[in-house]
């Protein structure tokens, strides 16, 4: 194998250009060990904003994360911000998580912006991302960037750019930047001379005003200071949420909070875990131990950016299980729109946000609390987008997707795993007040709603080969819907990219109203949605399944949800057939 003539270009632009010496190094060694596909791998393209901006693996090349390609995000990320504010002072905020060279890589993009004129709020140490979200607005920037690979494995680094509402830029600003940072064709257009003058530092100041704000979005502080001892255990997993969730589970009122010491203290290496994931169960692995160790009522574990968060409480037979985020969503809505019906502050101009692949029943709830409800596309980014749209015009309470990630308030534009650990904590005191526990008061949302079950498949295909053999999957399904799941007929066909969904009896179609995203879902006749998407952030297909029916009661809980499981397993199985 040899590399194309697109590839070997690149690597020859950077063995003879402006690059360090060990980065030259590096790549010489590849091709004298004729490692080709690593080559191809590492410069078949440039590594570009998806749906959660910049993401890759660490090391030398135009597809990898590193100084340059970092250096070249921010480059065209400060000439798209000098265009749009001519004339402006423009300032912006970054931060960085525990990852292995998260700070080198914030300290380099600092220094682009310093150089180009541009005001840095930079702070000093490593903080969750929904505070950088949050400092942005705080602080009137028109920018800011995170350094964060979010939960991928300890390989990986990445580059989150935010614009001036602290959401993640959308289209149309999020092309501009692409087209900006394309648009750099050499390593020399890059300025990396640091002013120091256009450097400050943050910290505490705004972790304060954070953590206050926070405070004052609690619905229910009598049912905390009545259950003020509930037991939490907590795991950072080796990130930043152990910066600010122990600080914010405090102001609550919590005072019984027990952190999982052997990954309390960050480390870009995640030594405890395989994938510092708070979806997996080995990620919780420790924190489980600790929960049933101390018969504790919450288990909280946050990804190394804290913007997710995993849950696990104890099922019927006391046994510790995770809530899925389809669950800990559901929960969390039902739980804020119950609180604020009780308290009187329902005005009929509320609403809730969740995207197209999270649970139906979110919608369910919604509606019959009377409160508007709107489904938008997979990335906390269009929720962020929402908000802003609707910014004093309807108030948001909460929001959510399947993937771990939740909101309250609009204090911040992306998922923020801080307030989320403070709401589900409060949720659980809420339910313990009542005399339930948090998994008995899902097992009464079921009955109340209707049992919804909920299953992700993921699809890992790496490289330049897994992008095609991605693309061939979904042009397959695109092309040949398949015609029943579950032993359900498929009645709808939703083209997210096509904007178009489809009634398979009658082959009448109509715009479906989105931006363009390459999902597709296939609607069966009982209910059943069946979601394929390739991943924005990561090499992989997701395959979700949403299936449903009624509850009758408690005691029917377990047949129904192995019923469920089973239906799943058969859509899985057709989808592969």
């Amino acid at each position: 194998m040899q590399l194309d003539q697109t590839t070997n270009a690149t690597v020859q632009q950077w063995l003879n250009g402006n690059y360090d010496e060990i980065t030259k190094s590096d790549i010489q060694k590849l091709i004298d060990q004729e490692a080709y596909t690593e080559l191809t791998d590492a410069f078949y393209r440039n590594l570009e904003f998806g749906t959660g901006g910049l993401r890759g693996i660490m090391g030398a090349g135009s597809n990898r994360v590193n100084k340059y390609t970092i250096g070249t995000a921010t480059q065209g990320l400060s000439n798209y911000l000098l265009k749009k504010y001519p004339g402006e002072k423009i300032c912006v905020a970054i931060a960085h998580d525990s990852r292995n060279n998260s700070d080198v890589f914030a300290k380099i993009t600092a220094d682009v912006f310093s150089a180009n004129g541009i005001k840095v709020y930079f702070f000093s140490a490593l903080r969750p991302t929904p505070e950088l979200s949050f400092a942005i607005r705080e602080l009137g920037c028109k920018s800011g960037v995170m350094l964060t690979a979010s939960h991928n494995p300890k390989e990986y680094n990445g580059y989150k750019a935010y614009g001036a509402d602290g959401g993640q830029f959308t289209s149309p600003d999020d092309k501009m930047v692409m087209e900006e940072v394309a648009g750099i064709k050499s390593i020399d257009e890059v300025k990396f001379d640091r002013v120091d003058a256009n450097v400050e530092l943050i910290g505490e100041e705004i972790d304060q005003k954070y953590l206050n704000k926070i405070t004052a979005l609690s619905v229910s502080p009598d049912a905390i200071e009545r259950q003020k001892n509930l037991k939490i255990v907590f795991s950072p997993i080796h990130g930043t949420g152990i910066t600010l969730v122990p600080p914010a589970l405090a102001q609550f009122g919590f005072t019984n909070v027990t952190i999982v010491e052997e990954q309390s203290k960050p480390d870009g290496n995640f030594p405890t875990v395989v994938y510092p994931n708070p979806e997996e169960k080995e990620a919780l692995t420790l924190a489980l131990k600790k929960a049933a160790e101390i018969d504790a009522d919450l288990v909280l574990a946050t990804d190394p950016d804290a913007d997710r968060v995993g849950i696990a409480v104890k099922n019927t037979d006391g046994e510790f299980v995770l809530l899925n985020g389809n669950q800990t969503g559901s929960l969390l809505v039902n739980y804020m729109l119950t609180a604020w019906q009780e308290t009187g502050k329902l005005t009929g101009n509320e609403y809730v946000v969740s995207t197209i692949v999270t649970t139906p029943l979110i919608k369910a709830i919604a509606d019959e609390k009377g409160v508007e409800y709107f489904n938008t596309l997979t990335g906390f980014k269009w929720i962020g987008k929402i908000m802003t749209e609707l910014l004093g015009k309807k108030q948001f309470i909460v929001g959510g997707e399947e993937s771990y990630g939740y909101l309250v308030g609009d204090l911040v534009r992306d998922k923020d795993a801080v307030i989320s650990c403070a709401f589900i904590a409060e949720m659980t005191a809420f339910y313990k007040d009542k005399g339930s526990s948090l998994y008995e008061a899902m097992i009464e949302m079921y009955v109340k709603y209707g049992m919804y079950k909920e299953d992700l498949v993921s699809i890992t295909k790496k490289g330049k080969t897994g992008a095609e053999e991605i693309k061939a999957m979904m042009e397959k399904f695109r092309n040949n819907p398949p015609a029943t799941l579950g032993g359900s007929p498929v009645v709808t066909l939703k083209d997210y990219e096509l904007n178009k969904v489809t009634d398979i009896k009658s082959g009448s179609s109509e715009e479906l109203g989105f931006p363009k995203s390459d999902v597709l879902q296939f609607i069966t006749e009982d209910g059943s949605i069946i979601s394929a998407r390739p991943s924005g952030t990561e090499p992989k297909i997701k395959f979700y399944c949403s299936v449903n029916e009624p509850l009758a009661s408690t005691a029917e809980f377990k047949a129904t949800e192995q019923k469920l499981k089973e239906k799943i397993k058969t859509i899985m199985s057709d989808l592969q057939a």
